[in-house]
């Protein structure tokens, strides 16, 4: 790189002169050569320098920077970095690859980053699932987090999908897109890829080492239920966001249910997952009546927006059956017979 050559000074290196790569405990970069941020000389020169890289791709129509571990990198220069690029290009965002503690993903939100990844790709059971919702949506990071629910990512094969094929994979989407209104998925995901390195969260053939050429019209793939997904998506406002989700009561632990709702009673949304890719889940459960004020006995009228089909639910006690290998989920739009609202 020319600046090794013309700013050594730039550049961390240990007593005895080589070089000190950049680190991730437990992982090391031994092919980074790390920049110094506080050197002597380092700032502004090297601050501006680093600026002047991005806006040179923002100048060439760039918009989004997935920036990788800023967490390792001090805060104040991201802060002045988003700050003066925002400040003339306000639709530039960027998203925090950063697994660390939350405290630091908190943080790296507040000095300015758009948008972070989370803990969403290890949260697998029904009780993990509510628990960090629960988390994400009535804590104070609520204000000022807006979490991006990756399904999977260039350095992460989730166990998860290593070995739940096609339902599997059916499973993740369908969370991440109704339960956070930012979600991401790694090429492959909609053909069901997920041959892993033995013993490892890293992919067998990894585009970080290879170029991969794939027919998304490969049999057996998701291309069309996430086509679906992102289409509701699209329509239904509650779907847009993360905050506005209630979980209700469905009497298996291997089926969640939950409402999703921008204001609450209207274009109110349940979504029923099977998280068991394996077997087929049944389960009684509860439709949210009361948030209409209505009685255990009242009605809902329902859509069932993959297929289209409408019914009604009397009574708040109702059945499901969801079979993975058909479909492991289901989705409503409810409402309350007569119109009535929350």
């Amino acid at each position: 790189h020319p600046w090794l050559k013309d700013h050594p000074e730039w550049f961390k290196r240990r007593a005895d002169g080589t070089i000190k790569y950049a680190e991730n405990p437990p992982k090391k970069y031994q092919d980074i050569h790390n920049v110094d941020f506080y050197a002597p000389g380092a700032v502004p020169a090297l601050w501006l320098a680093l600026r002047d890289v991005v806006q040179h791709w923002v100048d060439e129509g760039v918009r989004i920077f997935r920036v990788d571990n800023p967490h390792t990198k001090p805060l104040p220069f991201w802060q002045w970095l988003i700050e003066d690029i925002r400040g003339r290009h306000p639709d530039v965002m960027f998203l925090a690859e950063a697994f660390t503690r939350p405290t630091m993903m908190y943080r790296l939100a507040k000095v300015g980053f758009t948008q972070s990844y989370t803990y969403f790709t290890w949260r697998n059971t029904k009780r993990e699932l509510i628990d960090y919702l629960t988390e994400l949506t009535t804590s104070d990071a609520a204000a000022f987090y807006r979490p991006n629910f990756f399904v999977n990512t260039p350095d992460i094969n989730p166990v998860f999908l290593q070995t739940s094929g096609r339902p599997g994979f059916l499973i993740r989407a369908v969370l991440a897109t109704t339960l956070s209104g930012l979600w991401g998925m790694y090429s492959g995901f909609e053909l069901c890829e997920g041959a892993p390195l033995p013993g490892r969260e890293e992919y067998l053939d990894s585009e970080k080492y290879q170029i991969r050429i794939r027919d998304f019209a490969t049999p057996g793939n998701i291309v069309s239920e996430i086509t679906t997904l992102n289409r509701l998506r699209r329509a239904h406002p509650a779907l847009q966001s993360h905050l506005g989700v209630r979980f209700y009561n469905a009497f298996n632990d291997q089926v969640l249910l939950y409402g999703r709702y921008r204001t609450l009673g209207e274009d109110m949304i349940l979504v029923a997952v099977n998280l068991d890719p394996n077997a087929t889940q049944e389960a009684d459960f509860e439709i949210p009546l009361w948030e209409w004020k209505l009685p255990d006995s009242g009605s809902l009228e329902v859509e069932d927006l993959l297929t289209g089909r409408r019914f009604t639910w009397i009574g708040k006690r109702q059945h499901l059956r969801l079979d993975p290998k058909v479909m492991p989920y289901a989705l409503w739009r409810i409402a309350p017979a007569n119109g009535a609202t929350a």
